[in-house]
């Protein structure tokens, strides 16, 4: 059965999307999906391990011709992951998780030049996975462009005591703002990361999501390099988006 897939509307490059009746930016529980093999490699190494990294994972995912969702390797060099993400496009995966994402959060010029160039790369039926992104940052990366992010998140936080909130991460050994118990401390986090997700959609739907995106980027240096550099560096990719008036 054909997948329906529609851009509802665009806010800069954010894009509110729907494919079989889900809307994203949302979350996903990639525990319930299955996902093809990869062949991890880390974010700063020699370009010949990246692309051993990048040819095993070709290589595997062509044995997987069932499965939709898989992981873009290629570490720090955005070529190699657009290689990367192109074929397994081209090989049927129309989920893409983009790996090393905690690094890409510490590198803001990668982080924005790589969303971009996979975004202009890949089909617009093709969903970019952002993992374990902290929820301040998750209105930058919806208007950059990506989709989905993994509710995952919050477990993860969760079993390092940190309680997300929609601008910060609180250490609760640190910061005791609540006594929870781990399963507590788990579902207050996903709720966090959906109360982030549902507010990026509204300020989609009501075209501001550049006014949350300004205000949240004030949380973290990281986060407003960022901006910096999307706005210094890529203005037509922006303005290709933008509504006039």
């Amino acid at each position: 059965m054909t997948k329906k897939f529609e851009i509802k509307s665009h806010d800069g490059p954010g894009r509110l999307t729907k494919k079989n009746n889900k809307l994203t930016p949302n979350l996903i529980d990639l525990k319930k999906h299955h996902i093809t093999k990869d062949t991890e490699t880390a974010y700063n190494v020699e370009r010949e391990i990246a692309e051993y990294g990048v040819r095993k994972t070709l290589e595997q995912a062509q044995k997987e011709t069932n499965v939709k969702i898989a992981v873009i390797q290629g570490s720090k060099y955005i070529d190699l992951r657009c290689k990367c993400a192109e074929e397994l496009e081209n090989l049927g995966f129309d989920n893409l998780i983009i790996a090393n994402s905690d690094d890409l959060l510490l590198h803001p010029q990668d982080l924005i030049n790589l969303i971009i160039k996979l975004r202009e790369t890949l089909k617009p039926t093709t969903y970019l996975i952002f993992p374990f992104a902290e929820a301040s940052f998750i209105p930058l990366l919806s208007y950059l462009g990506i989709d989905v992010f993994n509710i995952e998140t919050a477990e993860y936080y969760a079993a390092l005591n940190v309680l997300i909130s929609p601008t910060k991460n609180y250490d609760l050994e640190t910061y005791p703002i609540y006594n929870f118990t781990p399963q507590g401390l788990i579902n207050y986090n996903k709720k966090t990361l959906d109360l982030v997700l549902r507010e990026v959609r509204e300020h989609m739907h009501n075209n501001s999501l550049r006014n949350l995106v300004e205000e949240r980027t004030n949380t973290s240096p990281q986060n407003t390099a960022a901006l910096r550099i999307l706005d210094k560096d890529h203005s037509d990719y922006l303005q290709k988006y933008t509504q006039l008036y």
